[in-house]
């Protein structure tokens, strides 16, 4: 692993990034285990290679820097170009970074790297994609339908992809949803429990039925979330907010996909919220090829 200087200097980066070093660490650890047995097998510590991590498909970068942070968490001699930026565009054969340095490096952090690249660049290309059809009229909000563990990578893959993030966990907003409403008794009783315990606590409520939307906007909550409205019921329930009570967001979350988002997006809500943003998107295929470098000379 990379020395104590390197360590000194990760430390003085922001938040997300010591996060995601903790993450790379965790990773390698269960990868790695005891050591490469293979890799130590046959590769001589003093062979010297050029890797090469390309696409193979389109899609949208993201993790680009993550990769990078796993080979110098394993070598800090290591040389990794970056090619791209998180949110470039990529075709089949584009190259997003050159890595040179120990073959045995190359292949020990070969898999972590790319699981990082694949999976967040899958995320972040699914995002792009909603984005992208829906034109700018509605924001795109995460879930926290994550793999645990992963949430703050997953939740920055979202954003680089055009999308949004909603509530982190359950501490930073309250969500009042069916379960907590049915425990209470009633939206209003849920609700001002709220209100009792947290006063300035930013609210939102799930409704299904214009019922239970008439009795969260007369509450005067901060949001309310449309649970798996038909167009029509959303159109409705959209209409019935905004001349009530201006100022509620409205969120629409239920059976939105790719193929259907256009029915949505000029439903007149703010935000449409997609679990299958993290839970559900495809990896994108990228490769790492490498070849060995001829000695230094001496």
């Amino acid at each position: 692993m990379r020395g104590g200087n390197i360590k000194t200097e990760y430390q003085k980066k922001d938040k997300q990034t010591r996060k995601f070093l903790k993450i790379v660490k965790a990773a390698l650890k269960e990868d790695i285990g005891r050591g490469d047995i293979t890799t130590e097998a046959v590769v001589s510590k003093e062979d010297r290679a050029l890797g090469v991590i390309f696409a193979k498909e389109e899609g949208v970068l993201c993790g680009v820097d993550i990769a990078q942070m796993v080979f110098e968490q394993l070598d800090d001699t290591v040389d990794f170009q970056k090619q791209l930026d998180d949110g470039s565009a990529l075709s089949p054969g584009v190259t997003i970074a050159i890595i040179i340095g120990k073959a045995s490096t190359c292949l020990k952090g070969e898999r972590t790297a790319l699981n990082f690249l694949q999976h967040l660049s899958g995320i972040a290309t699914l995002t792009r994609q909603f984005t992208e059809g829906a034109k700018g009229s509605i924001k795109f909000l995460d879930t926290r339908k994550t793999i645990p563990g992963l949430r703050i990578m997953e939740k920055y893959a979202v954003r680089v992809g055009g999308g949004f993030n909603h509530r982190f966990g359950l501490y930073d907003m309250v969500m009042i949803k069916d379960n907590h409403i049915q425990i209470a008794g009633s939206i209003t009783e849920a609700v001002n429990r709220v209100r009792k315990s947290r006063p300035k606590a930013f609210i939102e409520v799930e409704v299904k039925t214009h019922e239970e939307l008439r009795e969260a906007i007369a509450l005067k909550i901060n949001r309310v979330m449309l649970d798996n409205m038909t167009r029509n019921q959303i159109i409705q329930a959209v209409d019935q907010t905004r001349t009530t009570e201006d100022s509620i967001e409205i969120e629409i979350s239920g059976s939105i996909k790719l193929d259907n988002i256009e029915q949505y997006v000029d439903c007149g809500a703010d935000f449409v919220s997609i679990g299958a943003l993290t839970h559900s998107a495809k990896a994108l295929d990228i490769a790492l090829k490498m070849k060995l470098l001829a000695p230094k000379s001496t």
